[in-house]
């Protein structure tokens, strides 16, 4: 049970951080974009537990993956699919499908150092 509410906890933590970000940033969220930072976030609890000796910067590089990624994968269901319109950056160079493009994939590398050290302060004290 201590398991099922740590990963919650993790999962939330990401969800209320990344909306909170998103509302900051461009002023409104939308409630699948609180799911993929929930997402992310126990992305990232997984990575700094199972790469805890790499480098940050490769942990950078992963992590901006891996934002890149759930961005790619929720922005086909529901911007593409579903028609929702949450967010678009075709008007951005270097973009696919106005999914994702290189600049956002860029800023998530910097966004991944603060996620990877709360992320590690998260895993240290739920142990």
């Amino acid at each position: 049970m201590k398991k099922i509410i740590d990963k919650l906890t993790v999962f939330n933590t990401g969800a209320l951080g990344y909306g909170l970000i998103e509302v900051l940033w461009r002023g409104y969220t939308h409630p699948s974009m609180l799911v993929a930072g929930g997402v992310v976030f126990l992305a990232f609890s997984y990575l700094n537990k199972f790469l805890s000796k790499v480098r940050m910067l490769y942990k950078c590089i992963i992590g901006s993956g891996i934002i890149t990624v759930t961005e790619l994968i929720f922005g086909l269901f529901f911007n593409v699919l579903l028609k929702k319109d949450v967010w678009s950056y075709s008007n951005i160079k270097f973009n696919f499908h106005g999914q994702i493009c290189l600049l956002y994939s860029v800023l998530w590398g910097f966004l991944s150092i603060f996620v990877c050290k709360i992320s590690s302060k998260m895993n240290k004290m739920l142990s």
